[in-house]
């Protein structure tokens, strides 16, 4: 079977107290079986790895001969993802959830539980945890010819008829373009939005999601530097440095105040869980949480969901202003478990590596590519375009070399990666470049500056406090501010001699 373009348009759906109770009991269903089909195929792939075979496989040196052996290993003990079909289908006749799902969604949860495993055979992910309440939110089908599939504008599936909600402005023909696609099969998506069941229809196309005229693309090549908190991009013909997610303020005192409430209030209704100094006693499994537990729990819940939205939008609108740029995007393979371990919060807050992830969509999409750089053979941090190598602290955030160069750090070394293929920077074509390139650079520098009094920049700008319109140095939010209406009978000199505090908003 060859694999096309595959592109997804959700939908909410108008759902009755009815529909919703329904789907619930299938989504549970769905669960169920997942946890079954998971400790399946976690007691396979144990006694797989226990078995001589797989011990003699494991030593032998890579080759076809190995693969060959792993392959009868994985046969012999039935670690195979039909065979997790087979004995889904099986579980399904024996019990209840085989009166709520259908094959095709049967399949699909088997193949889910599978995946999850075998990216722990390889060492991919770890153990995967079984689904608790509350926690499976999706199922999906396998094709558009039974099971879940759409008809008529609407989800039809074991006697539910669901009327999706159309957007019908669809001021840039989005809608208009999915819905005229091949739907190859359909998911649907439970989210609690505002403390309320909300039920979502995904329609899995064939084809290439349109573009909006708004987002351009440009087929040049582009430099792209990213850090835990700000993006630097460099173009033929633009740049431009930027801190990301700027919208997305994690409000982490409020949370761990609302996180100690709740840990006081469980505390309070479980006291035959805790011992004497405070530790949870083992095998404590039976918790009693009460109202104002859930109620804050249910907040805490949303925030995180408006915040996790507004992150995916702001991602967005960064990889289409880089698209805008070039297309063809080279960056440093970077290690963003390092980035977590070192810049946690930052992390939390702006994910990085999720930027990366969507922006090589993106640009695959657009006709384009992510090209990795090797970091260690290029050291675009520490390079000149004379060819000088010298470290750099991070607290250093410009770049200054005795030829005359001189940059923001990380504009110019984005500037650098553009000019690297192969994992080798070409520090001629960088060089004789230069001259064209530097106006860019002190013009995204300028922009940075005219923009500042938003608010306060990050550090690893390079910009003074007063440059980033910051009004005091020691840390106080006063400033002193002469009295510009002066008073009848004083002199100019009085007049500035005068000072009023006022407060920086």
């Amino acid at each position: 079977m060859n694999k096309t373009d595959t592109f997804i348009h959700g939908l909410p759906l108008k759902t009755t107290p009815s529909d919703g109770a329904i789907l619930d009991v299938r989504l549970d269903a769905a669960r169920n079986l997942y946890n079954a089909c998971l400790r399946e195929s976690l007691r396979r792939l144990d006694l797989m790895r226990e078995s001589k075979l797989y011990k003699s496989a494991r030593e032998l040196p890579k080759g076809k001969a190995r693969n060959e052996a792993f392959n009868a290993c994985r046969n012999n003990h039935d670690f195979l993802e039909y065979s997790l079909h087979s004995f889904a289908t099986k579980t399904c006749k024996t019990c209840w959830i085989g009166d709520h799902l259908d094959a095709f969604t049967i399949q699909k949860v088997a193949t889910r539980a599978f995946g999850a495993v075998e990216q722990y055979a390889y060492g991919v992910r770890g153990r995967p945890r079984f689904k608790r309440k509350g926690w499976f939110s999706s199922v999906e089908g396998k094709s558009n010819a039974s099971g879940i599939r759409w008809r008529d504008g609407r989800v039809l599936w074991n006697g539910l008829n669901l009327e999706p909600l159309f957007d019908l402005k669809d001021k840039y023909g989005v809608e208009a373009h999915s819905l005229s696609c091949r739907v190859k099969y359909l998911r649907l998506v439970k989210r609690i939005i505002k403390e309320e069941d909300s039920w979502f229809v995904q329609l899995v196309l064939d084809g290439l999601p349109i573009q909006k005229e708004k987002n351009t693309i440009s087929m040049n090549t582009c430099g792209l530097d990213i850090g835990p908190s700000t993006v630097a991009a460099v173009g033929e013909n633009d740049a431009f440095l930027s801190q990301f997610c700027d919208e997305v303020v994690q409000p982490w005192k409020e949370i761990r105040c609302e996180q100690r409430a709740q840990d006081r209030s469980r505390r309070v209704t479980n006291p035959d869980n805790y011992n004497d100094n405070g530790t949870v006693k083992k095998d404590s499994r039976k918790w009693h949480r009460s109202n104002r537990y859930k109620k804050r729990q249910k907040r805490i819940a949303e925030c995180q969901r408006t915040l996790a939205a507004t992150r995916k939008k702001q991602h967005g609108e960064m990889c289409n202003r880089i698209l805008s740029i070039g297309n063809i995007i080279k960056t440093e393979k970077l290690s963003y478990k390092s980035f977590q371990k070192n810049h946690g919060r930052s992390v939390t807050v702006r994910a990085p590596g999720m930027l990366v992830t969507q922006l090589i969509r993106k640009a695959a999409n657009a006709g384009g590519r992510v090209e990795d750089i090797n970091t260690r053979k290029t050291k675009l941090s520490q390079t000149c375009i004379c060819g000088t190598v010298v470290k750099k602290p991070l607290k250093q955030r410009h770049h200054g070399c005795s030829c005359g160069v001189k940059s923001q750090r990380d504009l110019f070394s984005a500037y650098l990666a553009k000019h690297c293929t192969d994992n080798t920077l070409d520090i001629h074509q960088a060089k004789s470049a230069w001259s064209a390139a530097e106006p860019l650079l002190r013009r995204a520098m300028s922009r940075i500056t005219e923009t500042a009094n938003c608010g306060r920049l990050p550090a690893s700008f390079g910009i003074s406090r007063r440059q980033s319109c910051s009004p005091v140095e020691n840390g106080s939010i006063f400033i002193e501010v002469a009295d510009v209406v002066a008073c009848r009978g004083e002199s100019r000199e009085e007049m500035h001699g005068l000072a009023v505090r006022t407060p920086w908003l």
